[in-house]
């Protein structure tokens, strides 16, 4: 996802203007914002306030203004760059979804068991929705817009498909590594995975006073099943 963001940092901060990189002409077809890089400190700021912002206001609370004043970016640099606030949301929850495989992977590579690939994965639900509960409201965010515009449902299918797509290769390569037995294809074990961590986060945010220990044990018990000889 290296790209175009990155010119971020040619902006003028002196004068609030923008230096545009010299680049091929524009086709017809705007580039999508998915397209761009995240690497430069002030695209990070954008997508970091974006972040805050929709599971403080929702989306629709969560104008450019409002944005660009929390990220101490001109509003101007926002619409160049993400072209609308949605974009800009499927920019912060892809982000956040490659940052979180990462670790993950990083985690998983340490895994001697299948029971400690479970468990990671159990304690990653466990600290986000404790820790991160910011991080769900923006997923089921953008999944409430993808239901209404046809552009943002296509981006969420297609994030869908990477994460699918990224943890069904952990789980090959640790069938392959005798670390796991796999009861399905990697693809379908993987999106029953993210269906119950997706289910049980939305109902742990949804009754934060609730003990969803017992709830958690049977969806173990569900992994395992999928898992292990």
């Amino acid at each position: 996802m290296r790209a175009v963001v990155d010119a971020l940092a040619q902006a003028d901060t002196d004068t609030g203007r923008m230096t545009r990189p010299s680049r091929r002409p524009r086709s017809r077809h705007r580039t999508p914002a998915g397209a761009r890089s995240l690497s430069s400190e002030k695209a990070q700021r954008i997508v970091e306030a974006m972040r805050v912002s929709v599971a403080r206001r929702g989306t629709a609370g969560s104008t450019f203004e409002k944005i660009s004043r929390e990220a101490g970016v001109s509003r101007g640099l926002l619409h160049y760059y993400f072209g609308t606030k949605e974009q800009l949301l499927v920019q912060a929850v892809r982000r956040e979804c490659e940052l979180r495989l990462e670790l993950l992977e990083r985690q998983l590579a340490n895994a001697q068991t299948a029971d400690d690939f479970i468990e990671l994965m159990a304690e990653n639900l466990r600290e986000t929705v404790r820790k991160d509960p910011d991080f769900v409201t923006l997923v089921f965010e953008l999944f409430t817009l993808s239901r209404r515009n046809e552009d943002i449902a296509a981006e969420f299918a297609a994030l869908l498909r990477g994460t699918r797509h990224h943890l069904a290769g952990m789980l090959d390569a640790a069938q392959r590594e005798g670390v796991v037995h796999l009861h399905a294809e990697p693809e379908a074990v993987a999106e029953t995975l993210f269906s119950l961590a997706d289910g049980l986060a939305l109902r742990m945010l949804a009754e934060p006073e609730r003990d969803f220990s017992a709830a958690i044990r049977a969806g173990i018990a569900c992994a395992r099943a999928l898992l292990t000889d």
